[in-house]
């Protein structure tokens, strides 16, 4: 005796719903083998549940509907081989698509956790010492946006002669350095060749603070004080190294240079 699956039944077991089916079947992609004709309630066999699957399966190749009626009307097997096979090539580019993308979130992932464990937050300030860095100051851009974050280092890379490239390499970060009111984006060189544009920032104390873009300026004025009236030290330059807090988003160390 033939097995008969409620709309409800057939929906749980091709796992979609009710008003799916219903449509399916308005539109004449797959109908029901039995109607009451009393009810009007719908009822599926096995063999609807095949065709079914075979719906949801060509859907996952991103044909539509309409497309997919006619493939499941076709009486030639030379022309369903076809088929399948531009298929399964759709559905190999798709892998491939998914695996490259699946990449870049890995790289994306293991580059957060690095500045995860590098972001060593601090309330009011604190004096580090760091050795000397040789930074690469730009020529043109003045402040950090999502347009020149999002390929930082390619705009040190172009602004170096293109016989030198080789010869440079960066840090992963980014920061603003000022000095006579004049202030610029940088880049920290770990490999460099003497080029227009290179500045040092000296080996030894800084006076550091965290601030988010808001509180910047006023950090910034309150550091320089503190070094003017506590170390008795008037800055010639400030550094501020921009922290990444999230997607596309950061905050800033304040660097005060207050070795004498």
């Amino acid at each position: 005796m033939k097995k008969f699956f409620s709309v409800g039944e057939a929906a749980k077991a091709v796992h979609t719903t009710s008003e799916t089916l219903r449509h399916y079947d308005r539109i004449g992609l797959v109908k029901p083998s039995k109607k009451d004709e009393w009810t009007n309630y719908r009822y599926y066999t096995e063999q609807d549940i095949v065709r079914l699957n075979t719906v949801r399966a060509l859907q996952l190749m991103d044909l539509s509907l309409q497309e997919i009626k006619k493939v499941l009307e076709y009486d030639d097997l030379e022309k369903i081989i076809n088929f399948l096979t531009q298929a399964e090539k759709k559905a190999d580019e798709k892998i491939a698509a998914l695996q490259y993308s699946k990449s870049k979130i890995e790289l994306a992932k293991i580059d957060y956790q690095r500045k995860l464990q590098g972001q060593k937050k601090f309330k009011g300030t604190v004096i580090k010492d760091y050795p000397k860095r040789i930074i690469l100051l730009s020529d043109t851009l003045e402040r950090p946006t999502l347009d020149n974050l999002w390929s930082y280092l390619s705009h040190f890379y172009n602004k170096i002669p293109p016989n030198l490239r080789n010869q440079f390499s960066f840090e992963d970060l980014a920061g603003i350095y000022t000095e006579n009111k004049i202030t610029r984006l940088f880049a920290v060189c770990t490999r460099y060749k003497n080029i227009d544009g290179l500045k040092v920032l000296p080996k030894g104390k800084y006076l550091c603070a965290n601030c988010t873009e808001e509180n910047r300026e006023k950090i910034l004025h309150d550091l320089i004080q503190i070094a003017k009236e506590k170390y008795n030290v008037k800055p010639t330059f400030t550094v501020q190294l921009i922290v990444v807090s999230g997607i596309l988003q950061w905050d800033y160390e304040v660097q005060v240079y207050i070795d004498k």
